[in-house]
């Protein structure tokens, strides 16, 4: 199984839509990019872990699941990149490959060096972009094969009820 451990300030600093969401309010750029990892795993498949860092939202260390995304803000002097060495060298077993989704240099060195794979915060946009394009067009398909009728019908049968609907014999 493939493990993505994405930075999330790290990457909310980096993505044009996520840093307009943090100017006006740095909930709602958590909030979407926590909603565009969950499309990134429902298409992917992957298990999707997002770190905070705890320095920007003080409090206890705190992990809960959003849109089935595990969310991890991380303990109080504790660095996101701390925790994501930590799982990255903690998670994989031989059948998993961890890649971490970062722009920190320094990070990516460390990460490396314990056998994950770095995805850049540019790189993981292209690839959300060319995901969510794919979804639509696949939504698209799909709502054009589907049925008008809940019941699939003969055209021979639709004409009849038709008929019937407009009160002809």
């Amino acid at each position: 199984m493939d493990i993505l451990l994405v930075d999330g300030y790290n990457i909310i600093g980096a993505w044009k839509e996520l840093r307009a969401l943090k100017a006006d309010k740095l909930i709602d750029a958590r909030d979407r990019l926590i909603e565009m990892m969950a499309e990134y795993k429902a298409y992917s498949g992957w298990r999707v872990i997002v770190v905070f860092d705890a320095h920007l939202v003080p409090g206890i260390e705190h992990k809960n699941i959003q849109h089935a995304v595990e969310v991890i803000y991380t303990r109080k002097n504790e660095t996101a990149d701390e925790r994501i060495e930590k799982l990255a060298a903690s998670l994989p077993t031989r059948r998993d490959q961890v890649h971490v989704a970062t722009s920190d240099l320094t990070e990516q060195w460390v990460i490396f060096a314990q056998g994950a794979l770095r995805i850049s915060a540019r790189e993981l946009e292209i690839e959300m972009e060319q995901v969510q394009r794919k979804i639509t067009k696949n939504v698209k398909i799909i709502q054009e094969k589907r049925p008008t009728s809940k019941i699939p019908l003969s055209a021979e049968v639709t004409e009849i009820f038709e008929k019937w609907r407009r009160g002809m014999k």
